[in-house]
């Protein structure tokens, strides 16, 4: 039987941590609201609320910050390194899950290190290079430097997709006399179409958010939404808060958008590599 006294202080660390959330997501909540509320206010010098409402900070916002070249920006960026990191990354990780060579666990780490350590560290150098070779400040140098931790990101997400698959359905396809793009087009794009839609979607979301890559490789043409929005708040000049907000929430209010599609389509547990069954005598 268990005692009454063993139970409170798991009871007691159950509610530490219930607080803890609670809290975090309080504060989260309260600074989305006020930049929203901020973003729709005429003046807010005292009180809970601003003296008036208006929708004219979006307009401003749109005009002032020119919205509508870096949304069409941030689209051409995100779909290319999406279609990229995808054509490339799909057969590399059928690579990975279906051969066996020397040197595969230290690729395997190589793939994971843009994803384990800062951007900042590897993208000042590899910015310096860009530059010195006239692709940083492209949008080309753009996309090549988002690519870097994008397409690592598809095959380790690939990689245990494909190992699912039994290895009997290509042999079948090609007893049948289907070419390896035949049997990889035919047979292994089909099954592994929500793998390559989850991972994708992860992609895109992961490329719009992504800050010192684009921020260290872009010029004033090819800017990204997030990086414009630094720029808004620290560049030379007088902007008005408001205006501000509203490009923040507009940034936010796209990428909750695609988050919440990619969540209809991802599963977590598909996002980790599967434990291989031991076979039963």
């Amino acid at each position: 039987m268990i005692n009454v006294k063993d139970r409170v202080p798991a009871r007691l660390w159950n509610g530490f941590v219930r607080g803890i959330m609670v809290f975090f997501v309080l504060n989260v909540l309260l600074i989305i609201i006020s930049v929203l509320v901020n973003s729709f206010g005429k003046n807010w010098f005292s009180g809970l609320l601003p003296s008036g409402f208006t929708f004219d900070w979006y307009t401003s916002a749109w005009a002032e910050f020119q919205l509508g070249h870096i949304l069409f920006v941030t689209s051409k960026v995100v779909l290319a390194v999406v279609a990229f990191s995808v054509l490339l990354g799909v057969p590399a990780a059928y690579v990975m899950a279906r051969k066996n060579f020397k040197g595969k666990n230290a690729l395997m780490f190589l793939f994971l290190v843009p994803m384990l350590i800062p951007p900042f560290t590897y993208g000042i150098p590899m910015a310096t290079v860009m530059y010195t070779y006239n692709i940083g400040g492209t949008l080309g140098g753009v996309i090549l430097a988002n690519m870097v931790p994008a397409l690592p990101f598809i095959i380790l997400i690939m990689t245990p997709f494909i190992e699912q698959i039994d290895e009997n359905l290509e042999n079948a396809a090609k007893v049948f006399g289907a070419g390896t793009f035949k049997m990889f087009w035919h047979v292994l794009v089909p099954l592994l179409g929500p793998g390559i839609l989850a991972s994708s979607l992860l992609v895109l979301v992961r490329t719009i958010s992504m800050f010192e890559l684009t921020f260290l490789t872009a010029g004033p043409d090819n800017q990204t939404l997030v990086v414009a929005l630094y720029y808004s708040m620290f560049a030379a000049g007088v902007r008005a808060q408001q205006s501000v907000d509203a490009m923040a929430m507009i940034y936010m209010l796209i990428t909750l958008i695609w988050l919440l599609v990619a969540l209809q389509f991802v599963n977590p547990t598909q996002l980790v590599s599967r434990v291989k069954e031991v076979p039963q005598d």
